[in-house]
């Protein structure tokens, strides 16, 4: 509107200049056109903006659109027209240019951020200044401030005129403070409290914990999704007609304080008649009766039936049906307070899959990365065996980024490629640590690992670990498709020096050398089983502070002994990943026995257990168990010594020193042939951090100890501890603090409430 009302005032000034005005003057032809009032922008710019050439007639009409023209490049604050004889005489006022712009006081909205925003519309140095663009611009931060509840934002705009027709553009904000939340009111609520349906929205008063977190700062998009949850909550517990009827948000004066007013309509609570399932089923209706969530008798829930329709999606997916569209249909019975539920299934067309594509593979081999995918070329389209595929691939430890596309062939209906992109990490390593663990004591490693050798899948590990309880040099190559049916093959050649003493145990030294082989068979998708041969040599050493029982062992069986070992394992494994999981679970079976060809004769066997169990909002629950138990047999009359089992410290029960529960003897722990273990963690979100994907902060119970033998079991005699752990993962290796308090510790046992260790986490 006031650039139309320029251009008028601009028309009638002109219209002396013409003797009738702009509108109503002689026509006569153009022999010559003459700008005037030029500053910075170019004469050709401004001819090329002119709808008239030189040759050409002017008449009234014309006139108007030239002025409109060159008003509506922006370039310019004033436009007269005159003639000159047969010359046409353009006189022009620049809009002054953008010389800099400064920003200042913003702190929520970043300045980079800023000055692009003011670029893209056309508010940036060297441009021409436009005070319109710029109050577009205060009203848009304003928004987003008020999005963010700071109401009291202030956007001032200073424009400060320099030389040769420029200005200075300076934009001060002062940003004010979030508006807090003093009170929530839900009106017309009669079933539920107003505190339990309070309890399912992030935004609330002020609170004790309040500075932990900003759910007391009010944000149009936290009530937002607070309004949904309210609905959800009552649409899951049948109330069907539910309606939000109104929301009144309300500010006080200094715009500080916000009051929300929420009305409701509960409406009544309906139950399920029927449920049925309608339309071109093409897996067996008993098949997907059986992955509906809800059922006739239940009280109406949206939450179900909406798993209930992506539960048969996602099976008509592993079909190949890639766009199958699962509708439920709700018929009311107002009268009955009866909902009957129609889930109509249109599976639409089977797809298959033309050409799987892998790209930026650049050293990994194309068929180390072919041979984890679960999805094949030629064979229908499954969502299900895709994503195995990328968990697979993400799981080797070659890739940073692994990005899965399905585009359709090109006309054709029925066709879809799919296409793995992945970036390559490095994966070789030539690593050198200090650590120290209260177990361990101090940590000195170093090792050459090369988990894709020449871009095999291989991996070749060569490391010295050092420390005050163990010296360990290792060599070890693993083939894990050794054939193509994904049976792997190891070797593996060691040395290993343990001063028992120093890891809380009894006075005693070994030197223990050996070697051995593995292979590794897949049981299925999430079943693996590991046979193993290993021979080891070992040498004990004793001294005066020996216990009097490893002593007897000893002059029954001698010092030196040559183990002949096989081992089984079997493991299901169905976490979503190896580190910081929250979902899922990991179960181990390994049993080994020393065979009659060796010295000694014994058996041991261990089962582990880990899962997760995510709450939701961050929450995740984990239990854990670790039972083991292992004898002699033979001519060997009891488990030796230097292969018990022990208890306590960071990696058992927290809170008791590490490994000293269980059996006495001279006051040292003599271990056990029998340990018990086990565990509860609540997985906390990270005050200040939720989104540091390096740091895993729980609450845990643990439970354990270790008998002289299964028969020797107390429950009496386990110990408990409480306690907080934080999990870090360093670039260097993980590390874990802990800080426990023992729960029923009886004299004689070691307590050490502060633990942390370096280089691993436990099972």
């Amino acid at each position: 509107m006031r650039e139309l009302n320029r251009l008028l005032l601009v028309l009638l000034l002109c219209a002396p200049s013409w003797g009738w005005g702009a509108l109503s003057f002689e026509p006569f032809v153009v022999r010559d056109i003459r700008i005037e009032g030029l500053e910075r922008i170019a004469m050709g710019t401004v001819l090329n903006y002119l709808p008239l050439e030189a040759g050409e007639r002017l008449e009234p009409s014309r006139a108007a659109d030239i002025i409109r023209a060159l008003f509506k490049t922006g370039f310019f604050d004033d436009v007269r027209l005159d003639r000159a004889g047969d010359a046409l005489v353009v006189t022009v006022k620049e809009r002054p240019a953008i010389a800099s712009i400064a920003i200042s006081g913003n702190k929520e909205l970043k300045t980079e951020q800023l000055l692009e925003a003011l670029k893209s519309i056309g508010l940036a140095e060297g441009r021409v200044f436009d005070r319109s663009s710029l109050d577009k611009i205060e009203k848009e931060l304003e928004r987003q401030y008020f999005a963010q509840g700071k109401y009291g934002v202030r956007i001032t705009s200073t424009i400060t005129p320099v030389e040769n027709n420029r200005v200075d553009v300076a934009i001060e904000i002062f940003e004010g403070k979030v508006a807090k939340i003093r009170r929530i009111s839900i009106v017309g609520n009669r079933v539920y409290k107003e505190k339990t349906l309070l309890g399912q929205f992030q935004l609330s008063p002020p609170t004790v914990l309040s500075f932990l977190g900003n759910s007391d700062q009010y944000s149009r998009q936290k009530l937002s999704g607070d309004l949904e949850s309210l609905r959800s909550y009552y649409l899951d517990r049948g109330y069907v007609n539910f309606s939000i009827e109104s929301t009144q948000v309300s500010i006080t004066p200094d715009r500080r304080d916000v009051y929300v007013t929420i009305n409701i309509t509960e409406g009544e609570k309906y139950t399920i008649s029927e449920v049925r399932l309608a339309g071109k089923l093409v897996v067996e209706e008993a098949e997907l009766q059986r992955l509906l969530r809800i059922a006739a008798g239940d009280v109406f829930s949206r939450r179900r039936i909406t798993e209930s329709s992506n539960a048969i999606s996602e099976r008509l997916g592993e079909e190949g049906f890639a766009f199958a569209n699962v509708t439920p249909s709700p018929d009311i019975d107002k009268e009955k307070r009866e909902v009957s539920l129609t889930f109509f299934v249109d599976p639409g067309k089977r797809i298959y899959v033309r050409r799987i594509n892998i790209s930026g593979n650049a050293r990994t081999r194309d068929s180390v990365v072919r041979r984890e995918l679960r999805q094949l070329e030629g064979g229908w389209i499954s969502t299900q065996k895709i994503n195995r595929s990328r968990v697979r691939l993400q799981r080797l430890g070659f890739f940073d980024e692994i990005n899965v596309e399905t585009p359709v062939v090109p006309g054709v209906e029925d066709q879809m490629d799919v296409n793995f992109s992945v970036n390559e990490r490095s994966s070789g390593s030539i690593m050198a640590g200090i650590g120290y663990s209260q177990g361990q004591g101090l940590l000195v490693n170093a090792s050459i690992t090369q988990d894709n050798i020449f871009g095999t899948g291989n991996r070749v590990t060569a490391s010295i670990n050092n420390s005050v309880v163990n010296k360990v040099y290792s060599f070890s190559y693993t083939n894990p498709y050794y054939t193509i049916n994904g049976i792997s093959r190891g070797f593996r050649i060691f040395s290993r020096t343990t001063d028992a003493r120093r890891a809380n145990v009894a006075a005693y030294t070994s030197d223990i050398y050996g070697g051995g082989i593995s292979f590794g068979f897949p049981l299925s998708e999430f079943n693996r089983a590991r046979l193993a041969l290993d021979y080891e040599n070992t040498r004990l050493n004793t001294s005066g502070a020996t216990p009097a029982s490893y002593l007897n062992f000893i002059a029954d069986n001698g010092d030196e002994f040559d183990i002949i070992r096989f081992s089984l394992t079997w493991s299901h494994d169905t976490r979503n990943r190896a580190i910081f999981a929250d979902r899922g679970g990991n179960r181990v079976l390994s049993a080994n026995v020393s065979l009659p060809l060796g010295n000694l004769e014994y058996y041991k066997v261990r089962y582990r257990e880990s899962h997760f169990f995510p709450l939701g909002g961050n929450y995740v629950i984990r239990l854990k168990s670790d039972i083991a138990t292992g004898d002699g047999y033979g001519n060997t009359s009891e488990l030796p010594f230097w292969e018990r089992y022990y208890a306590g410290g960071p990696s058992s029960v927290r809170g008791y020193r590490a490994n000293r529960l269980g059996p006495q003897e001279q006051n040292s722990p003599r271990g056990g042939s029998f340990k018990v273990v086990g565990g509860a963690e609540l997985i906390l979100p990270m005050p200040f951090a939720a989104d540091n994907k390096s740091l895993r902060l729980s609450a845990f119970f643990d439970i354990g100890n270790v008998f002289e033998g299964r028969k020797d079991f107390d429950a009496g005699e386990l110990r408990y501890s409480t306690g907080l752990s934080l999990m870090w993962l360093t670039p260097m290796a993980p590390m874990i603090f802990s800080y426990a308090w023992p729960l029923n510790d009886e004299p004689g046992d070691s307590l050490e409430r502060f633990q942390f260790s370096l280089g691993a986490f436990g099972f």
